[in-house]
């Protein structure tokens, strides 16, 4: 047994720790060090809650190490020195966070002047984000005494890591109530409107960048958990103040103030992004709102609106003058004026803000013919996706919202006494949406007819027109889109409905016909007189590949032969006798190339080991046998082929392997072979191949299908 072998040998560290003098620097070079600290070693712990050891510790992750060490070693013992006291060990925790001594020299690294190391850092914000988690109660009452906590921290702002560690104050702190006050007391403290101070154009980027990102986290960190924690009436004070009309007032003021640099823009755009989405943010959220044809709103604050709204303009001019880039190389070739970050933020907001369905915003984007200069950069810049989307959104937004808009303010559907006030009729009479969408699609056909591109734009541009369409048949304002559409010009009207009527339907059906092999079209497609007797080749390919999103299963080939009318199949397998080539003209060398590579053993040939391992490849035979048929009847496919072998092969109940003069045939496929009258008893277990190459021939079937 193995404990034979003495395998329960001590520790190297307990040998070190029995040994006089041991310092902490040689119990750290050991590599168990933190395995065994996490293991609760009792006799490490011990050593390591000693005063001068959690001092030592303590110093390793707040004072810079020597500069003349080597770079690969120089943070060794800073880094293995955070694992310890984060290790979540209960003797450390209560020793770091119980002595008043080692918090104090903590809080002494965020009295060092700009920067800090950002290694350390790091090491610090984890260490105090462990104790703001563990011990709550000391760390949060010492943080409180220093009055001057949040200013050192937004002072050294410019690393992630004070990002980090003020998210840890928000997020970290239980039971509710204390966390409450935690927010009450950085309400007091002024955080939101101290981080929003750091907008501003004159500052540093990295500083606009981190507190950008600040307060972003905060408003999704505030609204999950006023979600989660039930129990809490009292509104979270920070969200509060961030939601605010005068917080975003300050925030706007801030980025437009000055000179206008894209890092403002971008980054207090970003805020801004928050503040206006709904719980599922990003991407994901935007396309789940897509999907279900923007039948709902957000439910935003009124007063983020009313502040955005007198700055819509300001937005505007961003898309007109955006600030200078230089020119860049893409994969198309040179762009000498890029779309930039700046104006792609705005045509996000823009998007945003018209799913709020506001009629002042709504007003206020038609009145600055917004969406207008949006449709310019759309065409414009052909390869920016992320552009696209955004317009995409804003055209599905205002077609599904302009009957609400219109419904609201009658007098919008005056075009001739207040032309350009409604969003719908902006779009098709100022916007030239459909005019657009047609001369488009002409120039880009053109452009392929020469042998070019397709442009990058086309897969939006296919969906933007079919929401008009969609919102045209059946949308909620399609009684004003009727009518908007019947206002076009004559010729412009005819252009649409051909276009609706053949081109955009064709492209539709193209999008929606899943990808075969060229093979299979081509062979489904050679003799258009000859009626096969098989299913069609591309109903199985998409029946295949509509089962795909269903689970998998032990009988999944089962369920797929029912999942594609099974009764189908079986008729046509009682067709089998319509196929139009000749079996007898051809049997001597259809039945010489199924046995190619079946052949009796012969015991003269005493040269050859029997033994000796043979390659067969089944998958090969059943592919010579499909090419011959293949090559006397075009007409089939390369399924109807596989389906007429299997029929003739497992249905022919005399053809039979044989390993012996005398024929041998059985039941099953490794069955013993009966006994014959008048012999004794037979040698058993010679294997029968016709149920072993049906087997194979399902096998090979079914992956012919997929």
């Amino acid at each position: 047994m193995f404990w034979k072998f003495d395998l329960n040998n001590t520790s190297h560290i307990d040998q070190l720790l029995d040994r006089e003098g041991v310092t902490l620097r040689e119990l750290m070079e050991e590599e168990d060090v933190l395995q065994e600290c996490k293991a609760q070693n009792r006799k490490l712990l011990l050593f390591l809650s000693k005063d001068h050891c959690m001092q030592e510790l303590v110093t390793l992750i707040t004072e810079e190490p020597p500069a003349d060490l080597e770079e690969k070693t120089r943070f060794k013992f800073p880094n293995i020195a955070c694992e310890l006291l984060t290790s979540d060990v209960a003797l450390i925790n209560d020793k770091l966070g119980g002595d008043e001594s080692l918090l104090e020299k903590l809080y002494h690294f965020l009295e060092q002047e700009p920067p800090l190391n950002p290694l350390l850092a790091s090491f610090f914000s984890k260490t105090i984000g462990n104790l703001i988690a563990r011990k709550t109660d000391q760390v949060i009452s010492f943080l409180r005494k220093k009055h001057n906590f949040i200013s050192l921290v937004l002072n050294h702002i410019d690393a992630s890591a004070m990002m980090d560690l003020l998210l840890r104050l928000i997020s970290c702190v239980e039971p509710a109530l204390l966390r409450m006050e935690v927010l009450n007391w950085l309400n007091e403290e002024r955080l939101i409107q101290r981080l929003t101070e750091l907008m501003h154009t004159g500052r540093d980027e990295e500083r606009q960048s981190n507190a950008s990102q600040t307060l972003c986290d905060i408003i999704r960190l505030s609204r999950d958990q006023a979600n989660q924690l039930s129990e809490v009436t009292e509104p979270d004070p920070l969200l509060t103040v961030l939601e605010s009309q005068e917080n975003v007032s300050e925030l706007l003021k801030n980025m437009f103030e000055g000179e206008r640099t894209e890092a403002s823009v971008v980054n207090g755009t970003q805020v801004l992004l928050t503040l206006l989405e709904s719980r599922r943010s990003g991407l994901e959220g935007l396309m789940d709102l897509y999907s279900q044809g923007f039948e709902r709103s957000y439910t935003v604050n009124s007063s983020i609106l009313r502040a955005i709204e007198p700055h819509l303009k300001d937005f505007q001019q961003l898309l007109l003058n955006p600030p200078t880039r230089s020119a860049i190389l893409t994969t198309v070739g040179v762009l000498e004026q890029p779309l930039g970050s700046a104006r792609l933020h705005v045509a996000r907001l823009v998007a945003s803000l018209l799913q709020t369905c506001d009629l002042s915003i709504c007003q206020e984007i038609c009145r600055l013919n917004t969406m207008d200069l949006l449709l310019d950069l759309f065409f414009k810049y052909t390869w920016n996706n992320f552009l696209h989307l955004q317009v995409e959104l804003c055209v599905a937004s205002i077609l599904n919202h302009s009957a609400h808009s219109d419904h609201q303010n009658p007098g919008l559907q005056n075009h001739e006494e207040r032309p350009a006030t409604g969003t719908g009729s902006q779009l098709f009479q100022h916007c030239r949406l459909v005019q657009r969408i047609l001369d488009a699609w002409e120039e880009n056909d053109k452009i392929q007819a020469e042998g070019g591109r397709r442009r990058g734009n086309m897969g939006h541009l296919t969906r933007i027109a079919n929401t008009v369409v969609q919102n045209l048949e059946k949308g909620l304002a399609h009684s004003q889109i009727n009518d908007l559409i019947k206002e076009l010009p004559e010729d412009c009207r005819g252009r649409w409905e051909g276009f609706v009527g053949e081109t955009l339907r064709e492209t539709n059906r193209r999008n929606t016909v899943d990808l075969v092999s060229t093979h299979n079209l081509h062979s489904s497609s050679e003799d258009d007189d000859m009626e096969s007797p098989f299913p069609n080749d591309l109903s199985i390919q998409q029946a295949f590949s509509d089962y795909q999103i269903q689970q998998m299963t032990a009988n999944f080939v089962d369920q797929f032969v029912q999942y594609i009318n099974v009764s189908h199949i079986h008729a046509a397998f009682d067709r089998i006798a319509e196929i139009n080539f000749n079996i007898d003209a051809n049997a001597a060398a259809f039945e010489a190339c199924c046995k190619e590579r079946i052949q009796q053993f012969d015991d003269c040939e005493e040269e050859e080991d029997i033994w000796d391992e043979k390659e067969i490849n089944y998958a090969t035979q059943i592919k010579s046998r499909s090419r011959y048929m293949l090559q006397h009847h075009p007409q089939l496919g390369i399924f109807q082929v596989n389906l007429f072998i299997e029929h003739y092969l497992c249905t022919d109940p005399g053809w039979t392997a044989s390993f012996s003069e005398t024929e041998v045939s059985s039941s099953s496929a490794w069955g013993g072979s009966p006994q014959q009258e008048g012999e004794g008893q037979q040698d058993t277990n010679w294997a029968s191949f016709t149920e072993f190459h049906c087997v194979m021939l399902h096998t090979t079937l079914f992956w012919n299908v997929c």
